[in-house]
């Protein structure tokens, strides 16, 4: 299993999410004192079910892997999620089948079982009511002593960075402030994306004028030097990368901060719900909202197909909403 981890060791993101997918499957097997080769299956469907419903022994708050009180499970899977984690699954015994360690793939048999509810795009942004709780909460963010002054100002930026970029949180833990270049006078970044994928993304002048006093909190001055190697995001206690499961955690914090600042019940819904890949769809959002065309905010956001993008065009589904008023059941009729 090690040896299946290390092939896709130049691609972080990737590893993190199969070691993650490995390892849960693992502690199960081991619950079951079952080993890798006698699995059926039928215990597949045992292990599709458990993903379902983990047991409350699995399931604790969203913690770091080195911390004691970490659980393998936030809570039960979504169908998505099963469905992919049978899918890294299936990837490893195929592996394990070339590399002559297993006869056979017991995962190959699952079939794939979309509903139409499943299909329909799950709306994972944050809509203008959450948007304003997320800046309310950010402004009142605690600064009674350095370390807390010193959170505020990496948590402004972090949020900053996020939303104004579409970054992920992959993305941002990578990279240094060494990425950022001038082109003719203008800024951008350039991002080691999802599939060791290289890619440019521009920066406006509100996200320059927030690194300048993210890098002033960090007593650095406020110009990004070529080949500069200090992480674009930093630990408290050092000029060290932050990973990125303290970027999802930071987040969380700050839609929880947020979801007390906010009196509508539907937008407290969605910041309840919210990670911090909904700052990219909402990003994705209003930058289609603001008009920026379809195929800048493709680019921008990296998206292999324009369609992906295309999501998140609501005003499309406003347009169309609007036209339906035009009939009308009991209209007049000519006679």
């Amino acid at each position: 299993m090690l040896a299946w981890l290390s092939e896709h060791a130049d691609r972080p993101h990737t590893l993190s999410g199969y070691r993650k997918e490995a390892e849960r499957f693992l502690l199960w097997l081991s619950q079951r004192k079952q080993s890798l080769a006698s699995l059926k299956r039928e215990d597949v469907h045992d292990y599709q079910r458990f993903l379902a419903q983990p047991g409350s022994d699995w399931v604790g708050p969203s913690r770091a892997r080195q911390h004691p009180e970490w659980k393998p499970f936030a809570g039960p899977l979504s169908p998505s999620s099963i469905r992919h984690a049978l899918t890294i699954l299936a990837a490893l015994y195929r592996y394990l089948g070339d590399a002559g360690y297993l006869s056979g793939n017991p995962f190959a048999l699952v079939k794939s079982r979309r509903t139409k509810q499943d299909s329909l795009p799950f709306e994972r942004f944050l809509d203008a009511g959450a948007w304003q709780a997320v800046h309310q909460a950010l402004a009142q963010l605690p600064e009674a002593t350095p370390k807390e002054r010193a959170h505020a100002a990496r948590t402004r930026w972090l949020i900053t960075l996020l939303y104004l970029t579409g970054a992920r949180r992959s993305e941002v833990a990578g990279a240094v402030m060494g990425d950022i270049f001038t082109r003719r006078n203008r800024h951008w970044w350039r991002i080691h994306g999802k599939g060791g994928v290289l890619a440019e993304v521009p920066l406006n002048s509100e996200l320059m004028d927030a690194l300048a006093r993210y890098r002033l909190s960090l007593g650095l001055g406020e110009a990004v030097h070529p080949a500069e190697e200090t992480p674009l995001v930093c630990r408290l206690s050092a000029l060290k990368p932050l990973g990125d499961k303290a970027i999802y955690l930071i987040c969380k914090e700050v839609f929880r901060r947020a979801e007390t600042c906010c009196h509508d019940e539907e937008s407290r819904l969605s910041l309840r719900k919210a990670s911090c890949h909904w700052l990219r769809h909402t990003s994705a959002s209003h930058q289609l909202d603001a008009g920026v065309s379809l195929l800048m905010v493709s680019q921008n956001l990296r998206h292999a197909s324009i369609q992906t993008t295309r999501r998140y065009l609501h005003s499309e589904h406003d347009a169309r909403h609007e036209a339906s008023q035009l009939h009308a059941f009991h209209g007049e009729t000519e006679e």
